[in-house]
């Protein structure tokens, strides 16, 4: 679906601009904070094509998009008038409306917002290092190069001024100025403070005892700090004139709390954070597999509910403070549970719908996108979900019992983020994530699920091209009427060049979900009969035909992508559903020019949508194809 058509709908579904308190989005999910998530339609957002499935965690309104959410975001906030990271400007329907969450749903909610916008650096600046590492222990780059030390400058600097970061979005989560609280950060992390605190000697600030601590890669001081600042910048904004707002509020803002951070909120939260880190780490170092077992086997759980958040500021200290966490290759392990659930699904269905539906989002739970997975195929069947939880324990414990650390946070929770766990436990990692996989995926297999019909697959999967059938004629009398299939040969309907079909911008298509084929780059606006056989839908917009051979092939030609918001414009057809034709009819006429145009691709697939009745699907070998001249040959 068109990301542009896709982010107006949800902001429309969402309940409008109006209603959005905030947005932001994570790797695979827009995050909304909405003044009312009664206003947003949530039955309707699921069925949107573009969507995987919407949740709400933590009070968030979650929409789960896939890996093209940035560009789903980016689109969403060009038709917003208003800022994404903070209150909407204009207007103010539905935020009186704004209901008080729970104290943990707003601490959930707190930490992920502060988190998510700075994952991207974090992940940027983890992997560097995971690289670094390994060029390295490859003898590929020497610790004492002018490269190794730029590149380990790249790497480090995130993590060293992390506490400016977080100071930023702390600040633009609670509404208060970000410069201000770059301000408050960098001045704990100025050279000269750096140098003071670490000298062992007594430090006063105004007679009051300075206690020494360490504020580069620290996580809590720094949002305590800047949560303590938004009120005093708004208390001190409230009672000074517009005047002089400039002036008093960021310096007295500055001179308390700069102070006040480093006499006691600084202190109280690296005490805090280190109990935290140390207290996994002691969990892990003493409890043998136990505290695997525990996390691995509740690892999906956290995810579901939002709850993980609460652990990205441990295992951020962790890594800043102790060198390693304990945690991330968890939650990695939960992930390959995840996708060896979902392997067990496909070799478990006998459903020709299901079965190439948990062949890929399986391979794309491996890669660290487990929502496909967990949503559309192991939560909806239940066991499968059951499984996953099995198998994250069994691998969680695995990892516990052989204290297996991650180095570095970088890349997602899959194969992309093996260089996370590159070090003295890399092995044992390998181990434990293989273990996930195999007991999910067997456990998957025994315990077995209740098979939907047919139908009720494609419904859950149905992307945004279904044809629209005028049935005159019923598809299910034509099946019946040709129910023993025999090899087929598929002549082309138009002239132009042959692609496949992983060049068509439509996952319902790219992915083979609808079914398998070739797709024609038109240079003529004509559309021909491919069989012999008998049209059995035509949309109401004229960019979609559906037939079935006289032999049983069942056929989708689709011209364009999303051209069905032409609604019929620029199209000519020359049938109706229930015509019989023969090879070389013509089916159809529409402008090449006119369509382009209007910015919509006109690369039309030429499927076969019961493929499942055919052994094998052979190409002509042809480049470029003139009407009439052999497609492909799809074999009995």
């Amino acid at each position: 679906m068109d990301k542009t058509a896709l982010s107006k709908e949800i902001l429309q579904l969402v309940g409008g601009e109006k209603n959005i308190d905030q947005v932001t989005h994570c790797m695979t999910r827009l995050r909304f904070n909405l003044n009312d998530n009664q206003l947003a339609d949530k039955a309707a957002l699921q069925k949107t094509p573009g969507v995987m499935g919407v949740m709400i965690n933590g009070g968030q309104f979650q929409i789960i998009i896939g890996n093209d959410v940035p560009v789903v975001y980016n689109e969403l906030v060009k038709n917003m008038s208003g800022t994404p990271d903070g209150k909407v400007s204009s207007g103010s329907a539905g935020a009186g409306a704004k209901k008080k969450k729970n104290p943990l749903s707003s601490v959930l909610d707190f930490i992920s917002g502060i988190f998510t916008p700075i994952l991207p650096a974090i992940t940027g600046a983890g992997m560097i290092k995971g690289i670094i590492a390994l060029l390295v222990a490859a003898g590929w780059m020497g610790s004492t190069s002018s490269t190794y030390v730029i590149l380990s400058a790249i790497g480090d600097g995130a993590f060293y001024f992390l506490p400016i970061i977080l100071a930023v979005s702390a600040a633009r989560k609670l509404g208060s100025n970000m410069y201000i609280a770059a301000a408050i950060g960098a001045a704990i992390l100025h050279p000269t403070v750096t140098t003071l605190l670490g000298s062992g000697e007594p430090i006063t600030f105004a007679s009051l005892p300075v206690v020494a601590a360490t504020y580069s890669s620290s996580v809590i001081p720094i949002v305590i700090a800047i949560w303590l600042a938004s009120y005093v910048e708004k208390a001190v904004d409230k009672i000074t004139h517009a005047s002089l707002k400039l002036i008093i509020v960021p310096t007295v803002t500055l001179l308390v709390i700069v102070p006040l951070t480093l006499i006691a909120v600084g202190p109280l939260g690296v005490i805090i954070g280190n109990g935290l880190t140390g207290g996994i780490s002691w969990l892990f170092d003493n409890t043998g597999l136990f505290a695997g077992l525990l996390l691995g086997g509740t690892m999906s759980l956290l995810i579901i509910t939002g709850m993980h958040y609460a652990l990205i500021p441990i295992m951020i200290a962790s890594i800043a403070s102790l060198g390693y966490d304990y945690m991330i290759p968890i939650m990695m392990v939960a992930n390959f549970a995840q996708a060896g659930a979902t392997f067990g699904v496909y070799l478990k269905t006998k459903n020709s719908k299901l079965k190439p539906l948990a062949l890929s989002t399986s391979v794309t739970a491996m890669m660290g996108i487990t929502e496909p997975a967990m949503y559309g195929v192991n939560m909806r069947f239940k066991k499968p979900f059951i499984a996953a939880l099995i198998g994250g324990a069994a691998g969680g414990a695995f990892l516990s019992l052989f204290k297996v650390k991650a180095y570095v946070i970088g890349g997602l929770a899959g194969l992309s983020g093996i260089p996370m766990v590159l070090g003295a436990t890399f092995v044992y990692s390998l181990i434990g994530f293989a273990i996930g996989i195999a007991v999910a995926t067997v456990v998957t297999y025994i315990l077995g699920f209740e098979e939907e019909p047919e139908a009720a697959v494609e419904t859950a999967v149905a992307p945004a091209t279904t044809v629209s059938a005028s049935a005159s004629v019923p598809t299910a009398l034509l099946k019946e009427e040709h129910a023993q299939k025999v090899s087929e040969v598929i002549y082309s309907p138009i002239t132009g060049e042959v692609k496949p079909l992983s060049e068509v911008n439509d996952p319902a298509f790219s992915e083979e979900i609808m079914g398998k084929g070739f797709a024609v780059q038109p240079s003529e606006g004509r559309v021909v009969s491919p069989v012999s056989g008998t049209v059995f839908s035509l949309s109401k917009s004229g960019h979609a035909i559906g037939l079935v051979s006289d032999n049983g092939a069942e056929m989708l030609i689709h011209i364009g992508i999303d051209t069905v918001k032409l609604k019929g414009l620029h199209f000519s057809p020359k049938v109706t559903a229930g015509t019989k034709v023969a090879v070389g009819d013509l089916l159809m006429e529409f402008n090449l020019a006119e369509i382009e145009k209007a910015g919509y691709s006109t690369i039309t697939p030429v499927i076969i949508t019961n493929i499942q009745e055919y052994d094998s699907i052979k190409s002509s070998g042809r480049t470029s194809v003139k009407e009439q001249e052999l497609l492909y040959t799809v074999e009995a």
